[in-house]
């Protein structure tokens, strides 16, 4: 596996939806186009709804890895 220079993570770990997502919008908003964020969210609703956004929104899903008590996205800005 390559490993992925994380420019950015944003932890929302204890925040429910739709919170982690809306954080890690305003982390693609603030971003260059190539850099990757990594958002750490313990809601359950963000597997479905951060790749959902990301597919939608036009940007790279790198990796979901499940942590036990939360879930890491590495996502990429693709424009």
């Amino acid at each position: 596996m390559v490993e992925v220079k994380i420019n950015r993570t944003v932890d929302a770990r204890g925040s429910f939806c739709p919170g982690p997502l809306m954080e890690l919008i305003r982390a693609v908003k603030e971003a260059q186009v190539g850099e990757v964020i990594e958002v750490l969210s313990s809601d359950q609703g963000s597997k479905r709804d951060i790749p959902l956004w990301v597919s939608k929104a036009g940007h790279i899903l790198l990796n979901v890895n499940d942590n036990g008590g939360y879930t890491s996205f590495i996502v990429r800005k693709a424009k």
